[in-house]
């Protein structure tokens, strides 16, 4: 056909057109142009490639008989070890050097001396304890410091060997341990308000020769009558309590019990006295964390025997699990509204202190606690919450978002933006219709802290235990009610701190949104499924026990008792 035939035919199919063009042709042409247009201009790139999300965690290029292949999250791949410790640097080493894993010693040098890096500024965090809305109080680096001096000499002095710390979150307990470690104590971590039966039963378990605990808390009468091996007491007093004589050992007792207070061991020494650390020797013997597991209300709690290593490798698993700019810095301010007797919320914490960012402490901690007045007083930008706490959360919350056809076409944009554009809702007239109805995190009316808005959010699902399971759908709403990333985390009792979570990008919600998964491995922890009664392992199915390895594993291995599975994109979930 030649040039001047099409041409022609061209011609003919134009004229065509455009005798038959009317209204209803310019209508259809002007609202495609206005939908390509407003789809070019407000194209929105995801914050991660889909398929970093697509595979998590590689798998081993083998298995043994009766187990899966092992998997391992993608920032520690097979053929490199595992995330050990701190890399700490002592003074005067080489910077090319490799540094010690370190422990919880180090830990504490971090938070008083500012961070280490050449030409960053010594900027240290503060250590903060919420009394309210009305009231917080920041603590002294430096005093801190004297009270695990002078807390754990005066402990060391007494023969005290094995320190069972019963408070709630506070300054005293982080403070007692560390002391245990720069004295080469036990630290045995009791989870707070238990029954007296159960209190005494783990001191009988664990064999704690000293308590460091709260008057109205602890069982004492019973504890000394019970429990001969217990010979030192510290009482923990606040303000209003003071001007009381807690040294009055009752009569019965036959003195067996040295009984003191905080205040008393830290009034009865100069004020100059305790203020240096002791000198730095890595190669001292360092004492093991004790922390208690319980599964379920009334049942008796698994005892664990933590080192020093498991703990450190711990930490730095979490300070390399979220992307280098969203890691822990001085300008964060951290809560943990779970109880520090528990080994995620604990390691958090410490790599908080570690990463020099702002600690405060609130004594409603607890499994149950209300997340909004856990917060009261302050404005976190990183906190920790149970699954309770988050499941009421999102209840209350749901409720009054779903109340009218407005707040829920609100709620549908923010939630479009997260699961099909891959980011965090930006701000609109529409996204932001909703903001009274979302749960008040953090309120500062005190000069004191200042103000953060929150970006993190930490939950870990207890392996094994009746803690709700939080699903895809619930941690999207509540990226959207608390304006922060979630990351869902597996724990497990002899792992310290997490088995498993979830990347700090990943806001997919798969089908109806009803499943429920733990992304893949901590860089500290490799994982495995082995077969059961009930599920074997073949070459289609990986579905048996999860057991966990590696350098953050009490015992180096640990079976978590419950079935899982390893989904298509590599992470880790219940069957």
């Amino acid at each position: 056909m030649s040039v001047g035939s099409l041409l022609t035919q061209f011609d003919e199919g134009l004229s065509s057109l455009l005798t038959q063009w009317n209204g209803y042709s310019t209508l259809i042409v002007t609202a495609f142009v206005l939908l390509l247009t407003y789809s070019i201009m407000n194209r929105v790139e995801p914050e991660i490639h889909p398929m970093l999300l697509a595979r998590q965690a590689s798998s081993s290029p083998v298995r043994n008989e009766g187990e899966s292949p092992v998997y391992r999250g993608n920032s520690a791949p097979h053929g490199l070890p595992l995330n050990t410790g701190l890399n700490v640097k002592d003074p005067g080493a080489s910077k090319w050097a490799q540094g010690r894993d370190g422990d919880l010693r180090d830990v504490w040098r971090r938070a008083v001396s500012g961070p280490s890096d050449e030409g960053s500024a010594k900027v240290k965090g503060r250590i903060l304890t919420v009394l309210g809305s009305e009231k917080v109080i920041e603590h002294d680096l430096n005093d801190i410091t004297r009270q695990i001096n002078l807390v754990g000499k005066h402990i060391a002095s007494q023969g005290g060997k094995k320190v069972a710390i019963y408070l709630p979150n506070s300054v005293e307990f982080i403070a007692t341990l560390f002391a245990c470690s720069f004295y080469n104590l036990t630290a045995i971590l009791l989870p707070f308000d238990q029954p007296e039966d159960a209190v005494i039963s783990m001191l009988q378990r664990s064999g704690a020769d000293t308590v460091v605990t709260a008057p109205g808390a602890f069982p004492f009468d019973k504890a000394v009558s019970s429990y001969p091996g217990l010979r030192q007491l510290i009482w923990v007093v606040d303000e209003g309590n003071k001007h009381l004589d807690w040294n009055e050992v009752p009569k019965g007792m036959g003195g067996s019990v040295n009984v003191s207070t905080w205040q008393d061991i830290l009034n009865d020494n100069p004020v100059t006295a305790g203020t240096e650390l002791p000198p730095a020797d890595p190669k001292a013997e360092i004492q093991d964390v004790v922390i208690f597991w319980q599964s379920k209300p009334g049942s008796l709690e698994e005892m664990v025997r933590f080192t020093q290593g498991n703990i450190v490798s711990a930490i730095s698993a979490q300070l390399t699990g979220i992307p280098q700019k969203e890691r822990f810095s001085p300008a964060d301010l951290f809560l943990s509204s779970a109880s520090l007797s528990a080994s995620f919320p604990l390691v958090l914490t410490l790599a908080a202190l570690y990463s020099n960012a702002s600690v405060a402490f609130n004594s409603v901690a607890g499994t149950n606690s209300d997340l909004v007045l856990a917060t009261t007083g302050v404005a976190p930008t990183i906190v920790v919450a149970t699954p309770q706490t988050l499941q009421k959360t999102h209840e209350e919350t749901k409720s009054r978002v779903g109340a009218s056809l407005l707040t829920r076409a609100s709620h549908w944009v923010q939630t479009r933006s997260l699961v099909q554009d891959g980011v965090m809702p930006a701000a609109s007239f529409l996204a932001s219709y909703n903001n009274s109805l979302h749960p008040q995190i953090g309120s500062s009316t005190s000069p004191t802290p200042k103000p953060g808005k929150l970006r993190l959010l930490y939950v870990a699902e207890p392996a094994g235990t009746d803690a709700p399971r939080l699903s895809e759908l619930t941690l999207s709403d509540l990226r959207i009610f608390t304006g922060a990333r979630v990351i869902y985390a597996l724990s497990a009792p002899r792992v310290a701190g997490a088995v498993s979570q979830t990347q700090f990008h990943d806001y997919r919600v798969l089908g109806d949104g009803s499943s429920v998964h733990f992304g893949p491995p901590v860089s500290s922890v490799e994982v495995l499924f082995r077969d059961t009664e009930g599920h074997k392992i073949t070459d289609e199915s990986y579905t048996g026990e999860i057991v966990a390895r590696g350098p953050a594993v009490s015992g180096g291995e640990a079976p978590l008792g419950v079935v899982g599975t390893v989904r298509v994109d590599n992470t880790i979930a219940y069957l």
